[in-house]
Order: C-alpha cells, then structure tokens, then sequence
C-alpha cells in the first residue's frame, strides 16, 4: 500500500488531517480513522480517482468531523506528562545529568540523559515492561491449560492487542502495559486460549473463560477505552 500524500481539510467545521493511500488489494474507496496518529485514511483503489475519494470524504463530513472529536487527549513522552503504567499514571521525572536509562521510583518514571533520547528511552521502557508483564501472565495461563508457545514477541502493532501464529508464537502490542492488569490479564488468556483453538469457537471461549473469569469486563474496557493507548507516545 503506497502513501500518495497528507493534507489538512475542512470538513464540517473542523480541520482534519487527510492521508490519501492507493492499494492495489483495495477493491472500493474507504475511510478510516487512524486513532495513534489522529488522522483520516483515505484508500484508494487502482482505478479511483482522488476526486472520487474527495467526494466520499465530503460527504461522511460529519462522520468524520465526530469521531475525530472523539478522540482522546494525546500524551507526548516529555519531562511531567504523567504515562499510565498497569492503569496508574507515572509522571516522567526527567533527570538529565543522571545515568541508567528509565526506571520507576515512588510512582514516577525516571529518565536520564539528553531530552532528546526521552521519547525513545519511555518508549523502550515499556515495551521491556510490556515484555516482562505479559510473558509473566502468558506462561502462568499455558501452564495452566497445559500449553506451550513456542515464543512471544512484543510489536507495535495497531490493528490489534496480540495473535497467535499458527506456529505457536504469540504476540502482543507493547501498549497493552498501559491497560490495567486485568485487561493485560485477558489479552494474555486469550492469545494463550488460541494455542488451543485458532478460532473464536464456542470451545475458544469456554477456555477463556477458565482462564480469566472477568474477561468480559476487561473486553468492555478495551473496546472503550483502548484507543486512549493508542493515542501516548
């Protein structure tokens, strides 16, 4: 898929940030909200025009201009943004003439050096985090069912909160260290449940459900709440 270009537009009232994508794969124009980055994805097919897909964009306006208004409050890593960490908020302490990279200390997140190495620094100690945290949780759940995976890798994913390959790796969105324990709980029983079932069958479910009794609650959360995480960083 091939980025064509990104423009700012008016679209009822609000000024809304447009990138134009062409897909060779894209069988009809589509619109979609990208929640990370806030913008509005606007795919074309080979055929289409970029007009065809302006008068598409016109008019779900309204469509557009809500759900863009919708969108939480983004947090950028910087010295004092507080990042949530398991659900709670961490404020980052920057300490430039310190060393050790980024560590937790009495609810702050500390981080060392240069401002400019801050954004990457957080981002790195999440996903250690994140890696840490979910391979704790997925492991205890394979034990428990009587599973193995083969692997598990943390990605950066957008789409999704983890998969499992038919391989019996398992992976998961370094974002998901931001979510309460019991959403992160839930994500692991799920992805560990399809070792057993590459599927969202009756039987996939009842295992869950052995897994994380509360995964309905943790579910609700995330399809409420999840794309605040998708909006730090």
């Amino acid at each position: 898929m091939a980025e064509l270009s990104r423009e700012s537009l008016a679209l009822s009232g609000v000024i809304a940030d447009v990138v134009w994508r062409r897909s060779a794969r894209a069988r009809r124009i589509s619109l979609r909200i990208d929640a990370g980055r806030g913008v509005v994805v606007v795919t074309l097919p080979p055929r289409s025009s970029k007009r065809a897909g302006m008068a598409l964009l016109t008019e779900n306006g309204n469509w557009v201009a809500t759900r863009l208004a919708a969108l939480p409050s983004g947090i950028v890593f910087e010295d004092g943004a507080a990042v949530p960490i398991a659900g709670v908020p961490h404020p980052i302490e920057h300490r430039p003439l310190a060393r050790g990279g980024a560590w937790l200390e009495e609810g702050s997140l500390v981080v060392t050096g240069d401002a400019s190495f801050l954004p990457r620094r957080v981002t790195d100690f999440l996903r250690q985090e994140a890696r840490r945290r979910l391979s704790t949780l997925a492991w205890a759940h394979a034990a428990g069912a009587g599973l193995k995976p083969r692997r598990i890798i943390i990605k950066d994913t957008r789409s999704r909160w983890g998969s499992c390959a038919a391989d019996g790796t398992l992976a998961f969105s370094w974002r998901l260290v931001m979510a309460p324990p019991a959403v992160q709980d839930y994500v692991a029983a799920h992805e560990v449940a399809h070792l057993r079932h590459l599927n969202h069958g009756p039987g996939f479910w009842a295992l869950v459900a052995v897994l994380c009794p509360g995964w309905r609650a943790a579910s609700d959360w995330l399809r409420d709440e999840g794309v605040s995480l998708m909006r730090v960083g």
